[in-house]
């Protein structure tokens, strides 16, 4: 067969069309990424994916937002029916659901090879969150913890130095310094009937020496007995069995309680709306030494193991985690690393109870991991709620939850 100079020329010009239409095909990935951020205000995930997707690096990012009451079985969902986005960002204590079940990519071996994931600078709570059977299946995305935010001004008055450091101070302190008369509370927390009241109450019993597994130990009796006290002598609204932690605070910030155990997302509304010194500390202990513990908030990212593009998802990932120096800069929110170093921001309070609530991360634990989660939280605010409204005793309370939290395990 012949070959005429334009048509070898034409072939090599089709073959080089063919070849880079391939390339081409080849690196034009698209990573789906599932997130809350972008509903309610700009966020990481919608941020960095807008970022990545710019980039002329042959990836491109499907960015979706999803409600907060929505994603955990929108994702199931999707994992079910073979639909599931490659990359979704999840509150932490859901995370365990799905590594359990497989549905995350074990991403122990990429982490190890990686120059910038490195588990080794996580905070230990937001590490164990995003473990699995000592494996690795994603990384945290940001978080937040609690600790006591304290009237300065209020303090000064009553002739007492410090804040507390001991569950027994916080008591004597707030009763010091509730007010009837003028309608001031010694403190304020959140004992709602939802997550928010786990959130504050689980650290109480791991700094007691428990955990979601084993809830009924005297310490968390001895606190609940405590705060109910408080709640009957007019101390602690009753407001505190309803109100979430925004709410909650809220008294403290206009000047009607002394004392509330909140989290680093109050710092700003402090700072604008708080007409008096403030301060924050760290979560009392039971004893003076004793062991801490803190509530661990905030979101993890993982790859979902039906991807079909595993080294791509983790480049994007990888991407996310190098941004981590701007998550409090641009967001508010408190990365999950120790070698991220928070900008001084010149506002002295401020910088302050940022350092305290980094302070804090050191003994923040997760909420379980387990995933039935959500039902070992609803035992556990239950009782919480038995106690403190008095339709219970704390230990029989706390022994109605172990026994539903016993059943629920050992399924």
């Amino acid at each position: 067969m012949q070959f005429t100079k334009h048509g070898l020329l034409a072939g090599l010009a089709f073959g080089t069309l063919v070849a880079a239409t391939t390339v081409q095909a080849q690196e034009d990935v698209t990573i789906t990424v599932w997130s809350i951020d972008g509903a309610n205000q700009v966020g990481p995930s919608d941020t960095f994916s807008a970022e990545f997707d710019a980039m002329d690096n042959g990836i491109k990012v499907d960015y979706r937002i999803l409600q907060f009451d929505e994603i955990v079985n929108e994702t199931l969902r999707a994992y079910a029916t073979g639909n599931a986005p490659d990359i979704v960002s999840l509150d932490n204590p859901d995370f365990a659901l799905f590594s359990s079940r497989g549905a995350f990519l074990d991403i122990t071996d990429m982490a190890a090879n990686s120059d910038i994931i490195n588990p080794d600078v996580y905070f230990e709570g937001p590490l164990n969150s995003v473990s699995w059977d000592g494996r690795l299946y994603g990384v945290g995305k940001y978080t937040d913890t609690i600790g006591v935010f304290y009237n300065k001004d209020m303090f000064a008055a009553a002739g007492i130095e410090n804040p507390p450091q001991t569950w027994a101070e916080f008591e004597e302190y707030a009763r010091k310094l509730s007010n009837p008369d003028t309608g001031v509370y010694g403190a304020t927390l959140s004992a709602r009937g939802n997550e928010e009241g786990t959130f504050q109450f689980l650290p109480v019993i791991q700094m007691s020496g428990g955990g979601y597994e084993n809830v009924n130990t005297e310490g968390a009796r001895n606190w609940l007995s405590m705060v109910k006290g408080m709640i009957d002598d007019g101390v602690l609204s009753q407001d505190v069995l309803s109100l979430g932690q925004w709410d909650s605070t809220g008294t403290f910030n206009s000047g009607n309680a002394a004392m509330a155990i909140s989290g680093p997302w109050e710092i700003d509304r402090m700072v604008e709306d708080a007409d008096f010194d403030w301060g924050v500390t760290l979560l009392p202990t039971f004893g003076e030494g004793d062991a801490r513990s803190s509530a661990l908030g905030g979101f993890n990212l993982g790859i979902m193991s039906t991807t079909k593009h595993p080294e791509e998802a983790f480049k994007v990932l990888e991407y996310f985690v190098s941004q981590d120096d701007r998550l409090f800069p641009e967001f508010g929110y408190l990365p999950t690393r120790g070698d991220v170093e928070l900008p001084a921001l010149g506002i002295a309070k401020k910088d302050a109870a940022l350092a305290v609530f980094q302070e804090q991360l050191k003994y923040a634990q997760p909420r379980g991991p387990h995933p039935e989660w959500q039902k070992i939280s609803k035992a556990i605010y239950d009782a919480e709620q038995a106690a403190l409204t008095g339709q219970m005793t704390p230990d029989q309370a706390l022994s109605q939850a172990q026994a539903s939290i016993d059943t629920i395990i050992k399924k």
